[in-house]
């Protein structure tokens, strides 16, 4: 299984300092470099955070886990997710989602109740723009043409829908909460669909734990400021933090037997240190 480190963007880290902890990812063999994705925040830009992320490092692989597609104005998506990817040399890999939080959509100005259609419009020209076809009028493509042809794409959530997506537009589905338990339930899922859609090979199939070792009170605040619009379950995501190196691991272990392919561990504690006390517990 793959292991990938967030990048703190949803902390209190600035600058140079988001730079210096994707390099350390880098040295220390992460997969990945994640990012989790909200306009009402006061927190990094997930794009933005991953081109500065892709401008320090030369082997890791950036992913969008995940980025709320119907937020954005699907032509200048296409334009800066094609950018990024043909900077970083093709690293990026999508992680798409619909969203789910009204003020975000009122932020952006963009209908919340038509965000399941919204998702599927900016997918097909998502793929029609990576193929250089005019999607904005005139004879010019929008950008650049993607690496490898086009950006992966893994898909989020656990509706019918979702599923239907992950199947027809994905490289493979991404799980945005819940433990190994709801993995295990969830993967025969995406794997049967996968295969009676006709798809060939196995689906890429990713998950997200969050981890803080060095305060579990900090790393409790962290997540209970970030998840407070939820209420009282923001104490149930405070309280399914990875606080301790022998939790990591055994994490890794039990979302391999559900089947993931990668797991991405999405820092609660913004000091550099924390780079290297879950590589010391993950990694081999």
């Amino acid at each position: 299984m793959d292991i990938g480190i967030g990048l703190p963007t949803t902390l209190d880290i600035v600058g140079p300092d988001l730079v210096a902890w994707a390099r350390r990812a880098e040295e220390r063999g992460f997969s990945s470099l994640g990012t989790i994705d909200r306009i009402v925040y006061p927190n990094y830009d997930s794009l933005t955070a991953l081109a500065a992320a892709a401008a320090a490092t030369s082997r890791i692989r950036l992913f969008t886990d995940i980025l709320l597609t119907p937020l954005y104005p699907p032509v200048h998506l296409a334009k800066v997710t094609a950018s990024v990817d043909a900077l970083s040399g093709g690293r990026l890999t999508l992680g798409l989602g619909v969203g789910g939080r009204p003020d975000d959509f009122a932020a952006m100005e963009r209908p919340f109740k038509r965000r399941g259609s919204l998702m599927d419009e900016a997918l097909e020209l998502l793929h029609r723009a990576w193929a250089g076809e005019p999607v904005a009028g005139g004879s010019l493509a929008v950008g650049p043409r993607p690496v490898h042809g086009r950006v992966p794409i893994i898909m989020g959530g656990t509706g019918d829908k979702a599923v239907e997506r992950t199947v027809r537009w994905a490289d493979g589905w991404t799980m945005g909460g819940g433990g190994p338990e709801a993995a295990a339930q969830a993967v025969p899922r995406i794997q049967q669909a996968w295969r009676e859609g006709g798809r060939d090979g196995d689906p890429r199939l990713a998950a997200l734990c969050y981890y803080g070792f060095a305060d579990a009170t900090a790393s409790s605040a962290a997540l209970r400021r970030y998840y407070g619009f939820l209420g009282e379950y923001a104490d149930r995501v405070a309280q399914s933090a990875l606080t301790t190196p022998a939790a990591a691991a055994a994490a890794v272990r039990a979302f391999a037997d559900a089947g993931v392919t990668e797991l991405v561990f999405f820092p609660t504690i913004p000091q550099l240190s924390e780079v290297d006390a879950l590589a010391d517990a993950v990694l081999q």
